[in-house]
């Protein structure tokens, strides 16, 4: 059963899965360290994407965290800032 969480002003769906549920390893956009497969984690796509086009798995640390994280953008040196 999915949850309902808010951050930043907008509601999000908060997937949570345990290790058996995860086969694929994935990168987490707060501390930028991969989440290995077998791992307890979290989804989280904001609300009111219908295809959930915006999923992104984070470490269960990170994402009860996330405040004072915050998600870690990587840009190449040559990228703009905005």
């Amino acid at each position: 059963m999915d949850a309902v969480e808010e951050w930043r002003g907008s509601e999000f769906h908060v997937r949570r899965l345990t290790g058996s549920a995860s086969t694929k390893a994935y990168r987490c956009p707060g501390c930028d360290q991969l989440i290995r497969p077998a791992t307890p984690h979290v989804v989280v796509w904001p609300m009111y994407d219908l295809e959930a086009g915006d999923r992104r798995h984070w470490h269960n640390q990170c994402w009860r965290a996330r405040d004072r994280r915050g998600a870690r953008i990587r840009r190449s040196r040559s990228a703009p800032r905005y």
